[in-house]
């Protein structure tokens, strides 16, 4: 999935600001219906307005992009019409603790106007990461077309490992395989770190580090556990289903 943008993040950001700004009016036009009543009251009661609406306005700016991320698959409406989305640089789909995060920090990414400080993040990262992004781990892609490339699978543990598998036709069958149970038994939590500690980096590694690197971890798990590559799966697929049933098995214990 290549990393998005300036362009296509602006697109996003102009149509989501567009919708942010249709409901802010809409509750200020609401809000000033009611105010004559509660200016009849007391002062007091215009106080309270006034703080409901400040309070209102920064949930709802704030909220509407960390709910949208935290629970839409990353993306907001903007985001979905300029076809990117917010994901972690590991490749797997954010949650809350992530959108919370980048989000907390979009008021410094905007500083001093116009998302100067994160424009110049942006072009100075090899991501194209903004404050946030940095802080939360996370980056913004391009989305896979809808139904994959062909011979990739079209759903899987991340974002982007279909993208490297390189076999096509039956990696989608092989990698729903499971591996020998007594085989995974004979590694610990030591070597589920190792795997894991793989997956988070690495899409930081060439493609020929990656494989190298996906080929020693293997050699190493087949050393300790007897388990061979099954045909038609690549080695980072294989690594994923070790790692799937052995975190499977640790949680058993």
């Amino acid at each position: 999935m290549p990393v998005a943008g300036i362009g296509s993040r602006f697109v996003a950001l102009l149509v989501d600001y567009l919708i942010w700004l249709a409901a802010l009016v809409a509750l200020i036009f609401f809000m000033a219906l009611v105010d004559p009543s509660l200016s009849h009251f007391s002062k007091l009661g215009e106080k309270w307005e006034t703080a409901l609406v400040t309070l209102g306005i920064f949930l709802f700016y704030w909220g509407y992009f960390t709910l949208f991320e935290a629970f839409w698959g990353g993306r907001t409406p903007g985001k979905r019409l300029a076809k990117i989305r917010v994901i972690q640089v590991s490749g797997r789909g954010i949650g809350l603790f992530e959108s919370m995060t980048r989000n907390l920090l979009r008021v410094v990414d905007q500083f001093p106007g116009i998302y100067v400080v994160g424009v110049v993040s942006v072009f100075a990262t090899r991501r194209h990461q903004r404050l946030g992004d940095l802080a939360a781990g996370t980056m913004v892609v391009h989305e896979r077309k809808e139904g994959g490339e062909a011979g990739l699978p079209t759903t899987g543990r991340t974002f982007t490992s279909g993208l490297f598998e390189g076999v096509a036709g039956p990696v989608a069958v092989v990698a729903g395989a499971s591996l020998p149970a007594e085989s995974v038994q004979l590694l610990g939590a030591a070597d589920l770190e190792v795997l894991e500690g793989f997956f988070a980096r690495r899409l930081d590694f060439s493609l020929e580090t990656r494989a190298a690197l996906a080929g020693r971890i293997a050699g190493g798990i087949r050393t300790k556990s007897g388990l061979d590559v099954p045909a038609g799966m690549s080695i980072e697929t294989f690594l994923e289903e070790v790692a799937r049933q052995l975190r499977d098995l640790l949680r058993l214990r």
